[in-house]
């Protein structure tokens, strides 16, 4: 039996080809949206809503309260609540005032 010798074919080397870069860069992050925006905030709000509804049921008991010569008893967690929500209603008329006086000092210029 013979054996044939095969020899080595010589092949061409493949052509060279130049990567093409792609126009802009790519990302796997997805654009942010308002959708996507509203949506985190309405999920955030409602789990504040049920955080606070625990303190609330949690501190039923009732305190004195006096304010400006009135005075009274009601639960702990209204009695906070009631505050915060002074406090908000007090921070946005700041937050308001000061928008508008940057507004006026822009529109002059």
């Amino acid at each position: 039996m013979s054996h044939a010798y095969n020899a080595p074919v010589a092949t061409a080397a493949p052509p060279q080809v130049a990567p093409i870069a792609p126009a802009a860069p790519m990302t796997d992050r997805v654009p942010r949206t308002r959708t996507g925006s509203v949506w985190f905030g309405l999920c955030t709000s409602a789990l504040l809503a049920v955080v606070l509804i625990i303190f609330m049921l949690q501190n039923t008991g009732s305190v004195q309260v006096a304010f400006l010569g009135m005075s009274g008893s009601l639960p702990l967690a209204l009695a906070l609540l009631i505050a915060a929500v002074g406090a908000a209603i007090l921070i946005t008329v700041v937050g308001t005032v000061r928008i508008a006086q940057l507004h006026r000092l822009s529109s002059r210029r």
